[in-house]
């Protein structure tokens, strides 16, 4: 099971999004996180994706 957050971001005039996404790893069993910043409405797509 995977943990998301999501936080909004303001910079000038362009509005950007953190997605944090924590997953668990395969071999191991233990949970890294994955960030990246990008436009709100990618964050659906890089979630599924991840």
């Amino acid at each position: 099971m995977a943990k998301k957050s999501v936080a909004s971001l303001q910079t000038g005039s362009k509005r950007l999004t953190k997605a944090i996404k924590m997953v668990k790893s395969q071999k191991t069993g233990s949970y890294t996180f994955i960030e990246a910043v990008m436009a709100p409405e990618f964050v659906g797509d890089w979630l599924d994706k991840h």
